[in-house]
């Protein structure tokens, strides 16, 4: 047994060499066990190789791979073991046995390993460098770590994980990790100077038992030279992309993995995580503000609201590294990108493009060549992939609606639950005056110069949830967050945070930009006419003229949510509303603008009946005036109509009247209002969108009142028929109809076809349509994703737009081929 045992040190050794005397061994690290190199081997025969012996001549012939026969060109002082076999396949890891000099090994010569280690006690493994050879991250979308951490639905099979949670990883040594004699850390470095003041270079410690709320990491499983990680982050990391590399402390010295790109870490916010900021309770709400990957967008008049879907697709393929990509552009230290605040200012500011040249450039002119239209995009996905494909030059034309349902796609990617939100009526105060003012010559003409203020039809921007620990207590949860470029904040186009609970009680001097959101949601309207000394003079004021019909896309369906009493107390009804704009007034540049105590006796008001007029005829509104007093009254009724971008900026006047009525006591008289098509059928732009302004003088007490109304001409629908059934990786078809309802030919039409999982954008030019003819399209695609589905259509052409529609395809099922499998089977 004693000449097997020597027979066998004479096999290769993990880095044994034949040094000096055996009086030396275990008495220096450098010394290992050998035979004297003094005493060459003789060359003999093999069948008179007495020095060989006849085990191992046994040994060599029962496992030739490791005892070979020695010559004289043998040098067993560089020889090397190159590996000790793996012993664990469950964990993704390589099975396949380590070779030495080429040949491969067998059973034997492992357990001839096993008893060689067990035997040189003169060199404890222990003093072996320790080095590791590969790492896991355990990072499949179907793995632990996706699925716990909610990232399962992102594309691809990177390591994605949100703050403030652990995730578990292998790390595949060169030896057994001895605690009492080996160190190990995790590094994670983020940005281009990772500094660990700084919380961009992170250093992860091995603990015995974790913590909550700091970086640390716990043995949890050991499996030969394996050794499994669970890792706890904090719930305050920076967000973005992580280089993970480990070091090692052995007593042979320090060593440190090569950086791999394949096993970098992306960090999330953690809506799960309570101590996050962005921790939201409810599981729906998760679901909806988070997880769902299409909306929907409202958009119109407050009495005639359209809604079109959006497809964020915050998890598809290339999103989550172009929404990193943005925050990279920034060129904001990633140290800030820990505070979601600060994450969400950054966000504003990027999705547009004046300073900084973000995301998307702004266009309101109505003409868009060398892009695309704003009403022809249906989806953030191309936005986003073009934008960081072309290395971030501003993707063309985007307006709120684009900015907006940019932003919800960011957000939700990053992890900051977000929503659209579209404010009907919505005001855009140009000098912090918290007021909207209209000002009027002495015959009562506007003078346009002096109108800066504007009140748009409709406005989106975000919400989004967070604590605010940076304000006073009850002040967190929604925050608008507005993308469109409007008004600077600190020198950048960008607006928000500011808390809603903020806004409602009108305290605007509670950061970010509460003043600008509150104006456009509750100030008042103030109508002023000059004097002759060039002074003016308040002559009318409207306590309920903005932000009406605030709505959302309602939590688990497509149905529109009305958010409105989030942001403003009901106009009129309570003493709370009044509070709250006499407060916001005080600090606005105009602190002591209020309505003076007029006389009321006389009322005007604008109605329409019904879903309001279509493109194509004849618009009708009803004027209703009503005398309070017991006295017969005179009138002089001034109207104009114009043509309006959606954003409340005038394009042209269309029709302008003046006419005297006469009111009986205590009458109320309702007048027919008629804007004929030939009036406005060349002046229409984007959103189709007219305003009729309306003044009042009365002849007997001087009272003069003034009253603004938006209304769009409603566009036609497209009808999509899907055809066939939908099964993933089959074709099928949907049918797209649409009827032209102008009395005139429409130009250069352009179909938009898209569907999350189902068809990737596609533009179907049509060219000119007939006054009064139809189009059928028959559009064919592939589900690749199972469940149920929506398809978008939209058309687009100089003269009509925001005409769309979206289509549920029928839950997409997989159909297996079982062919294959049966073939395989023997009877």
């Amino acid at each position: 047994m004693l000449l097997c045992f020597f027979l066998i040190l004479r096999m290769p050794v993990e880095m044994l060499s034949v040094r000096h005397s055996l009086s030396n061994v275990g008495r220096f690290p450098s010394v290992t066990l050998g035979w004297g190199q003094d005493e060459p081997e003789k060359e003999e025969p093999e069948e008179e190789n007495t020095e060989e012996g006849a085990c191992r001549q046994w040994l060599r012939k029962i496992c030739p791979c490791c005892c070979q026969r020695l010559s004289d060109d043998d040098d067993i002082t560089d020889m090397v073991v190159t590996g000790i076999p793996d012993v664990d396949n469950n964990a993704g890891m390589n099975g396949d046995k380590p070779v030495t000099g080429g040949s491969e090994r067998c059973g034997i010569c492992d357990k001839m390993v096993d008893i060689k280690m067990a035997f040189l006690h003169y060199i404890p493994v222990s003093e072996l460098l320790l080095t590791v050879r590969s790492i896991d991250l355990m990072k499949t979308k179907t793995g632990l770590n996706r699925l716990e951490h909610h990232t399962d639905r992102y594309y691809g099979d990177d390591l994605i994980i949100r703050r403030g949670n652990t995730f578990m990883m292998w790390l595949d040594l060169s030896r057994p990790y001895y605690p009492n004699t080996d160190r190990l850390h995790l590094e994670l470095k983020t940005g281009s100077l990772p500094t660990v003041a700084k919380g961009t270079h992170v250093i992860i410690p091995l603990v015995e038992e974790l913590e909550d709320d700091r970086w640390e990491a716990k043995i949890v499983k050991r499996d030969g030279n394996r050794i499994k990680l669970s890792v706890n982050s904090q719930p305050t990391a920076m967000i973005g992309r992580y280089q993970l590399t480990v070091a090692t402390h052995s007593p042979k010295g320090k060593a440190t993995s090569t950086h791999d790109p394949g096993n970098d870490i992306r960090m999330l916010f953690n809506p799960w995580c309570e101590d996050d900021t962005v921790y939201m309770d409810d599981e729906d709400e998760k679901n909806e503000y988070v997880l769902n990957d299409v909306g929907r967008l409202y958009y119109g008049t407050e009495n005639q609201i359209g809604a079109r879907t959006w497809n964020y697709g915050q998890f598809d393929e290339g999103i989550l590294d172009a929404c990193l990509y943005v925050l990279e552009k920034s060129v904001t230290p990633p140290s800030g990108w820990g505070d979601p605040v600060n994450v969400v200012r950054v966000i504003s500011a990027m999705i547009n493009s004046p300073d900084d040249c973000g995301v998307v450039e702004g266009n309101w002119s109505g003409k868009y060549v060398g892009g695309t239209s704003p009403t022809a995009w249906s989806g953030s996905v191309d936005i986003l992939k073009k934008y960081q494909k072309d290395g971030g030059i501003p993707v063309r034309y985007g307006q709120c609606w684009v900015f907006s349902g940019v932003t919800t796609t960011v957000l939700r990617c990053l992890g900051i639950p977000s929503r659209s939100v579209s404010n009907f009526n919505s005001a855009h105060d140009t000098d912090v005056s918290l007021t909207t003012d209209v000002y009027f010559n002495e015959n009562l003409e506007s003078i346009d110069h002096l109108n800066t203020d504007s009140i748009w039809n409709f406005h989106v921007w975000n919400d989004c949830w967070m604590a605010r620990p940076d304000l006073p207590p009850g002040h967190g949860g929604w925050q608008a967050v507005d993308s469109t470029p409007q008004e600077t904040s600190q020198g950048t186009f960008r607006c928000g945070p500011a808390s809603i609970t903020a806004i409602r009680n009108g305290q605007v001097f509670l950061k970010h930009d509460s003043p600008f959101i509150f104006a456009e949601v509750n100030s008042d309207k103030i109508y002023w006419q000059r004097n002759l000394d060039g002074t003016f003079t308040q002559i009318h004021s409207e306590k309920n003229a903005v932000g009406h019909c605030i709505s959302t896309k309602a939590v688990g369906s497509d149905e529109r949510n009305d958010i409105t009493h989030l942001y403003k107390h009901p106009e009129g009804s309570t003493e709370e509303e009044r509070i709250a704009v006499e407060t916001a007034s005080r600090y606005g540049s105009k602190p002591d603008t209020y309505s003076s105590p007029i006389a009321e006796d006389i009322s005007i008001e604008v109605t329409m009946d019904g879903e309001g007029p279509r493109m194509g005829g004849d618009a009708e509104l009803n004027i209703v005036m009503r005398n309070a007093s017991s006295l017969p009254r005179t009138i002089n009724l001034h109207s104009q109509v114009a043509v309006m971008y959606y954003t409340g900026v005038l394009k042209a006047t269309v029709k302008k009247d003046e006419m005297p009525v006469e009111l009986l006591a205590n009458e109320v008289k309702t007048l027919e209002w008629i804007l004929e098509y030939q009036h406005y059928q060349d002046q229409l732009v984007d959103q189709a969108a007219l305003m009729l302004t309306l003044s009042v003088r009365v002849t007997e007490t001087q009272q003069v009142l003034a009253t603004q109304f938006s209304f769009r001409l409603r566009t036609p629908d497209l009808i999509i028929k899907p055809v066939g059934e939908a099964v993933v990786g089959k074709k099928m078809a949907a049918e797209i109809f649409f009827t032209n309802p102008l009395p005139r030919t429409l130009k250069g039409v352009v179909f938009h076809v898209e569907g999350l999982g189902l068809q990737s954008v596609r533009q179907i030019a049509v060219g000119d349509v007939a006054s009064r003819s139809s189009v059928t399209l028959t559009e064919h695609f592939v589900p690749t994703l199972p469940g149920s589905r929506k398809l978008v259509a939209s058309l687009d052409c100089k003269q009509l737009t925001q005409v769309h529609v979206v289509c549920y395809v029928a839950r997409a099922l997989y159909i297996y081929d079982t062919s294959s499998f049966f073939s395989d089977i023997i009877f």
